[in-house]
């Protein structure tokens, strides 16, 4: 059941935490070697948290916290949320209209991965946490491309590239795509951001002039062995999927260089930041039949979807793959898929 804490003197870094109220995720620990201690709170609804969803409050000793009912949360919850933004209307967003905003934006990401595979767009990246299914609309966008291609009889134009990518690498692979109408998609590939040199080769990939030249200008013995150029026009399309928050970069170096990237093409953040919206486009998927191969009927299906939204701090992540896990463990033990679960999706308790 879930508990509410009421902080009667504490902080968050800098900020005052007195009077707020949170739901409770771990009870009071104390520091070691010094006085006073700290609450693990979920703080997923409010503002002013770095995006976090939850967050450790400093408190003198056990005395400063009370517990209290779920009414005076949402209280206190409420009273925060409209002095922090005064214009917002009082009724807030619910459940439904939260699912068919989170809905209608990944409606976009098909609409827009479309454009890029029929070269109406020249580029795009999308930004947004980790499995929420960023790829699937991508991913299907290419595919039905490459049907057509398979129909025909020709060579797929259509790419998907995965997993940790050089510079070289990334040369490579422009190159492969290069010809006009081809699409090459990096998905999960951050480490490209974090390197200046396939950085530049990407700026010079999105670029908007009319022709897009790419130089490669140190000696390589790869592009020599597969008769690479040291340079090469690049008219073909890029889809960039990052889990990466550009807004949320601390280095300015890297933000002068992801700012560089945004202004080359569209730029699409999902904007599913907090452990809430996660939750919903959960909800959202689920609703769409994403669970319909296990057969486990609705009141089954709820009650996992529950599991999952109470357990919330506790899974390993929060995730579409997380929610095929656990229906995984239900086909395998209808009766006992909640235990199997707390064993091998979930982080140990702390005593």
């Amino acid at each position: 059941m879930k508990k509410y804490i009421k902080i009667e003197t504490g902080s968050y870094r800098n900020q005052d935490m007195s009077g707020r109220v949170f739901p409770i995720i771990k009870d009071y620990q104390r520091f070691a070697g010094k006085p006073g201690g700290f609450v693990t709170v979920d703080c997923s609804e409010f503002e002013g948290f770095e995006g976090l969803d939850k967050a450790r409050i400093n408190v003198p000793d056990i005395g400063s916290l009370t517990v209290v009912p779920e009414g005076q949360y949402i209280i206190n919850r409420d009273e925060i949320t409209q002095a922090v933004n005064p214009e917002t209307p009082e009724v807030t967003e619910n459940e439904e209209q939260a699912i068919e905003r989170i809905a209608a934006r990944f409606s976009i990401l098909d609409e827009m991965a479309d454009a890029v595979a029929t070269s109406k767009v020249r580029a795009m990246i999308v930004s947004g946490p980790p499995g929420i299914g960023k790829s699937y609309g991508v991913e299907k966008a290419l595919e039905k491309q490459n049907m057509f291609e398979d129909i025909a009889g020709r060579s797929r134009r259509f790419e998907m590239v995965k997993g940790a990518m050089s510079a070289i690498g990334l040369y490579k692979k422009l190159y492969e795509h290069s010809a006009k109408g081809h699409v090459v998609c990096f998905d999960d590939c951050d480490a490209i951001l974090y390197d200046d040199l396939a950085l530049n080769l990407l700026k010079a990939a999105l670029d908007t002039t009319p022709r897009r030249t790419l130089h490669w200008n140190t000696e390589s013995r790869t592009l020599m062995a597969e008769g690479m150029p040291n340079s090469f026009e690049f008219n073909g399309g890029v889809i960039f999927i990052t889990n990466i928050k550009f807004d949320n970069v601390k280095s300015k170096k890297l933000q002068d260089h992801l700012q560089a990237l945004q202004s080359r093409c569209h730029y699409l953040d999902l904007t599913i930041d907090s452990m809430k919206d996660r939750m919903l486009r959960i909800k959202q998927i689920c609703r769409a039949g994403m669970l319909e191969k296990y057969a486990m009927g609705a009141d089954t299906e709820a009650d996992l979807i529950q599991f999952i939204i109470d357990n919330k701090h506790r899974l390993r992540e929060i995730s579409l793959r997380m929610v095929l896990k656990i229906a995984d463990l239900w086909k395998m033990k209808p009766e006992g898929y909640k235990q199997l679960a707390e064993n091998t999706c979930m982080k140990p308790e702390v005593a």
